[in-house]
């Protein structure tokens, strides 16, 4: 841990920083997953989705950075290498042979869901250790999550 007047306990500073470095490692996956679909998305509504998937990663790439800054702000170090992500990422795996629009809107239907599952439990831990910052960060994640699982859910029904 890195000095700092961050006035948390350095045992909860610790713990938060390890659970926001296994939720970046998850959210750097989700974004790589994003842009894998935007680069080989196919069919009928190539242009809508293709800048649609763009769009998703941007946000992504927002908690990414929002995630990265709070384990640096609490004294910690953020792993954002693709050995560590590699490592860590809890994901499921991203099919590489997947070119349909309404195949990848279906894997990232399962990839979003689970993030926001996973930023769901991190609320939680956080809550539970006392970091109401970190929580509250998790919080917007979430909502945002959930909001973009429904957009993409959209493209399904019909």
């Amino acid at each position: 841990m890195h000095p700092t007047k961050n006035d948390l306990p350095e045992h909860v500073r610790f713990a938060m920083v390890e659970l926001l470095n296994l939720q970046l490692a998850v959210a750097i996956d989700l974004a790589l997953q994003t842009k894998q679909a935007h680069w080989n998305v196919k069919g009928p509504h190539f242009m809508q989705l293709h800048l649609f998937f763009d769009g998703l990663r941007d946000l992504v790439d927002g908690f990414v950075d929002d995630i990265a800054e709070r384990a640096v702000a609490l004294g910690g170090t953020a792993y954002g290498t693709t050995q560590y992500v590699a490592k860590a990422t809890t994901l499921p795996e991203y099919s590489t042979s997947i070119t349909s629009g309404k195949d990848h809107l279906q894997a990232l239907v399962t990839a979003f869901a689970y993030f926001g599952k996973a930023a769901r439990a991190a609320i939680e831990t956080a809550d539970e250790a006392g970091d109401a910052d970190t929580a509250d960060l998790f919080t917007g994640i979430s909502r945002e999550t959930d909001k973009q699982l429904w957009f993409l859910e959209s493209h399904l029904i019909g």
